[in-house]
């Protein structure tokens, strides 16, 4: 395996024995013995293939045995495996009829970043999002029991996702209603247990073996007669289990515990799996991991070797080095930093995107003040209003994508309570290769409905530092949307001074048209308006409105056109419609935003292009309105 990043395979591996499988029913006729050279040459053909389109990395080089033992132990797509998130799955679609397609991974009519479901029958459920795997995966034995059906169901969760209610959610109501399912913790951290060898091996071999299990129920029934001796028998068995084996929480919670075991011993892997499939209730196995297993790199920098950028071909001549511009994560990573040090009343918070948003720097110089609470936005949410209510100002980075996960606590903890709490919203607007699973299309819409909320769109770097001081200093909850990757290249003032809050202003003045821009698509909202000869507003506010600045356009120009990067139903569009209508005002508008569909992943600027949101689109849609008012 290479060793370096730069050692990464530049032509195709010889598979010759990958290259037979093109369905799980081909990968079950080979015998276990082959299944190690198989592992070898799928690691081999992830390693060339995301070396040559991006994408996520270490977490598919994790599961390498894991995807093909459950592929070879359970009959799919006839019995339902269920990946949660989705990060990992790279190893299933090569396996599942799809390792020609690889190359088209993450690019525009090409194979999706996660597991859809119109992409393959292998695809039992979509997913992007974390820890949904177990709650759909018994909602699918729920529905297998009731079709009398004997398929059996499979969930894969990392140690990460567990860390979300809704997984613990599932947990108990599985047992509850006694589904017949199987849930397997990816366990890539070591953060549950490191208990794996001789020893735990053994145990799995009998705690899952068909025998154990018959004579444990037999137990039960001919012990609960005699109710103390059964207590007696169960606390033993708790007890004896709960010295060998981390399992003791998910046994209170109803589930048959097995584990840990080595993820990356094949003949283990399918010997447990095998006994665990013929066993009745709910299951749980846990497996150890490692992330990137394979190259070494990645396994020495898990998260650095998260995903990765595609390796472009060495140029033949040297290239004069770009300018380099912050990303407007970075934009808030700084400015978070100096808020901190001007203002000991900020604690900054994450569900778990310390990297992603940028907070590293702060969680090195602030530690007592920086909290990541791990894959859990409700309780994110909440807890920032719980240090609101005691005087604090926290600050909550997350993605637009995930706030979504959080809209109740963000109504009722934050919002009904007019609490003092910013939201630094990241990846707003469409995302790219991710796909409509990661973009932010629907922030604007379901922030401005809320009555306290102040709601800003930056335009450049420099708005979105002075947007994230106004909302710090805003007595009430406050967002700042802002996407990802870099911006127009804006020089950013050092100083902490906040905006006037709802006032926007004009960047462009010019005749007939007026675009009404929210947001980072200002930049083709100018370049679109030079060919129109059209006025530009930078509105800046979608709560409040600018509404003297609305008046005043629409006083002075023949057509109005608003754009964001946000959907067209319920954005900030919608809100300068809803505001002309309100004065009574009867002019013509148009909105250009996203569209009333999910926008397929592609490259951001595809993305954009599809929508008519770039700088052709722009001008293509105003030209075109014009025309049907008699005005071209």
């Amino acid at each position: 395996m290479p060793s370096t990043f730069h050692d990464m395979p530049r032509s195709r591996p010889s598979t010759p024995l990958l290259d037979r499988i093109d369905d799980t029913a081909q990968l079950r006729q080979l015998d276990e013995a082959q299944l190690a050279t198989l592992a070898d040459e799928l690691r081999a053909y992830l390693l060339w293939s995301v070396s040559q389109t991006g994408g996520h990395f270490g977490a598919g080089l994790g599961v390498i045995e894991l995807t093909i033992a459950l592929h070879y132990v359970y009959q799919t797509p006839h019995d339902r495996l269920l990946w949660d998130v989705g990060h990992q799955a790279y190893p299933h679609k090569i396996l599942t009829g799809r390792r020609e397609q690889m190359l088209s991974l993450r690019q525009k009519n090409g194979l999706a970043a996660f597991p859809r479901r119109s992409e393959s029958p292998y695809d039992t459920f979509g997913v992007g999002h974390s820890s949904t795997s177990i709650s759909a995966g018994l909602g699918m034995a729920i529905a297998a029991r009731l079709q009398g059906s004997d398929r059996r169901t499979v969930a894969v969760i990392g140690d990460g996702a567990l860390t979300a209610g809704m997984a613990f959610e599932a947990l108990n109501h599985a047992a509850d209603v006694d589904a017949d399912m199987l849930v397997v913790l990816n366990d890539n951290d070591m953060s549950i247990s490191d208990n794996v060898g001789g020893l735990s091996n053994y145990l799995t071999k009998i705690l899952s073996s068909s025998t154990y299990s018959h004579l444990r129920e037999n137990s039960k029934k001919v012990l609960s007669k005699i109710p103390r001796a059964w207590e007696l028998a169960r606390r033993t068995e708790e007890h004896a289990k709960g010295m060998l084996v981390p399992g003791t929480l998910f046994e209170e919670l109803g589930w048959n515990y097995i584990g840990p075991i080595d993820g990356h011993d094949l003949p283990m892997l399918v010997s447990t799996l095998r006994n665990m499939r013929e066993l009745k209730g709910p299951q749980f196995l846990h497996v150890i991991t490692r992330k990137g297993k394979g190259f070494a790199p990645a396994e020495a920098d898990p998260i650095g070797y998260h995903a990765i950028t595609k390796i472009e071909p060495k140029p033949d001549q040297l290239q004069a080095p770009k300018a380099v511009r912050l990303k407007f994560s970075n934009v808030f990573g700084q400015w978070l930093c100096d808020m901190a040090e001007h203002d000991p009343r900020l604690l900054g918070i994450t569900p778990a995107m310390r990297e992603g948003s940028d907070l590293v720097a702060f969680s090195q110089r602030f530690p007592q003040r920086y909290f990541d609470v791990a894959i859990a936005e409700q309780h994110a949410v909440t807890l920032a209003a719980g240090m609101a209510c005691e005087g604090a100002k926290p600050v909550v980075a997350i993605y637009s994508t995930f706030l979504q996960r959080a809209y109740d606590q963000l109504i009722h903890d934050v919002d009904v309570q007019n609490l003092d709490v910013l939201f630094a919203i990241d990846r707003a607007g469409l995302v790219g290769e991710d796909g409509p699973t990661h973009a932010g299309s629907f922030d604007l819409s379901y922030l401005r409905c809320l009555p306290n909320m102040l709601v800003m769109t930056p335009a450049d770097e420099n708005e979105t530092r002075q947007m994230l001081t106004t909302g710090f200093l805003h007595n009430g909850p406050a967002a700042v949307r802002y996407p990802r990757g870099t911006g127009p290249g804006t020089p950013i003032e050092p100083t902490l001074e906040p905006l006037p809050i709802g006032k926007g202003l004009i960047s462009r003045q010019g005749q007939r048209v007026a675009i009404l821009c929210f947001g980072t698509l200002h930049a083709n909202a100018l370049k679109a308006a030079e060919a129109l000869d059209a006025t530009v507003a930078n509105m800046r506010f979608v709560k409040p409105l600018d509404g003297e600045l609305v008046g005043q356009l629409a006083a002075s120009h023949s057509l109005l056109v608003t754009l964001e990067e946000n959907a067209v139903m319920g954005g900030a569009g919608s809100a300068v419609n809803e505001w002309l209508q309100a004065q009574g005002i009867n002019l013509p508008v148009l909105n250009l935003g996203l569209p009333d569909l999910y926008v397929e992943h592609a490259r951001p600027e595809e993305m954009l292009a599809e929508c008519g949101l770039d700088v052709a689109g722009i001008e293509r849609a105003i030209r075109a309105r014009l025309a049907s008012l008699g005005d071209a």
